[in-house]
Formats: structure tokens, sequence, C-alpha cells
């Protein structure tokens, strides 16, 4: 094979919309020779090969500052016209779902899904809320974001609120806090998981690595 046949890595963009642990996830990768970037412009965004969605805090918050970045329009024509990986940590991956307890917003809408808060009333008493350390997601069937992790692998969460999806096919992972919910989706190029794999050690970091090298 000669040199020109041989592809270049992807273009992993980390969306900054000012709600996301962006630069641990950079470095994270870096390390490991992924051409990753933060991108903050639509024009960052549409040269992305990879898009990864961080995000931490409040729901409301976070689609707030998402609609006032200007990048929504790009991000839609990337994911849903062009069909680009997209992968959402935490609050990421609640963003895509259509609806949130956490004030009452609308959410991105690409998973038929809504995100609702812990009811602690219907937990064991001394499982607290919100849902803090280290907890196995155990996934559903085989998939490229989970290959050579371990079923039974801990990963980090810290969270008040879970998704609930519409479509039980568009679970890839649950993780038992009081009672299941649902730790990882994923609906054709849209995946994202609850925990941080940025924070989850080696075997996070494995997930990372999955998703940013496809």
């Amino acid at each position: 094979m000669s040199a020109d046949q041989i592809s270049p890595p992807p273009l992993v963009a980390i969306v900054d919309y000012g709600a996301g642990n962006i630069r641990s996830i950079q470095r994270k990768l870096q390390r490991f020779s992924v051409d990753v970037r933060i991108a903050s412009t639509a024009e960052e965004i549409l040269a992305a090969d990879r898009l990864i969605f961080p995000g931490v805090g409040n729901f409301a918050a976070g689609m707030e500052n998402l609609n006032r970045s200007g990048l929504r329009q790009a991000l839609e024509e990337k994911v849903l016209r062009r069909s680009t990986p997209v992968f959402g940590i935490c609050l990421g991956m609640q963003l895509f779902a259509k609806s949130s307890e956490e004030g009452d917003s609308e959410g991105l809408g690409w998973i038929d899904a809504r995100v609702v808060k812990f009811r602690p009333e219907l937990m064991a008493s001394w499982r607290r809320v919100p849902h803090v350390g280290w907890n196995e997601s155990r996934p559903l069937r085989p998939a490229p974001l989970f290959d050579g992790v371990a079923p039974d692998q801990r990963f980090y969460f810290t969270h008040s609120f879970r998704m609930e999806c519409a479509d039980s096919s568009d679970e890839l992972a649950r993780t038992i806090y009081g009672s299941e919910f649902t730790s990882a989706v994923q609906r054709g190029n849209i995946c994202g998981v609850q925990f941080h794999p940025e924070k989850s050690h080696l075997e996070g970091l494995r997930v990372l690595l999955n998703f940013a090298r496809g």
C-alpha cells in the first residue's frame, strides 16, 4: 500500500458550548496521539469527523448555553443530516433527549427519551441522591463503544437525573442504583454514556478511545 492510500486518523472535535469538562478529555486523548481539537465555532464543527459532546451541571442551563452559542445548527447539520458520529458524556448525553424535569426544558430531541430525577422515596434508605461514585455499566448488547471492556467494569458517576428511553432498543447499557436506569445509549451515529469516562481510569479511557478511533 502506498503512502497516499493510507487514510489519515479521524479529526475529533470536543464541542465547547460552555458546559463541559473539555480540557480533561482533550488531554486524555492527546496522550494516545488522537487528533483532537476543541470546537467553538460552526466551521470547526463542520470540519470534524467525530464529535464529543461533554457536559456538567444543569440541563436547562446547558441548553441555554448551547442555543446561545450559535452552534446548534452546525451540530444538527453534522449529526442529523451528515450522520457524523457523536458521543455525549453525562449531561451531554442527557441533552440528546426530548425533555427534562430539570427546569422543564426541551432538549435536542436526537433520542426519544426524557430525563427524570432519581426518586429517593422509591430507593433503599441508604441510597442517596445524587448518585456519586463507582458503579457498573452493564452492556445490553455488543457495541464498538464497549469493545475490550469487561461487562462488570466500574465507572465513575455523578448525577441526580437519569435518562428514560421511549424505545428500549436505544439503550446500550444499564446500571443499578436503587433500581435500574439507562447508563449508555446508541441510536445509529448517536451514542452517549451517563458516567464520566475521563474520570474512570484505564477502562474509561478505553471507551473514549473506542469512540475516537472508530
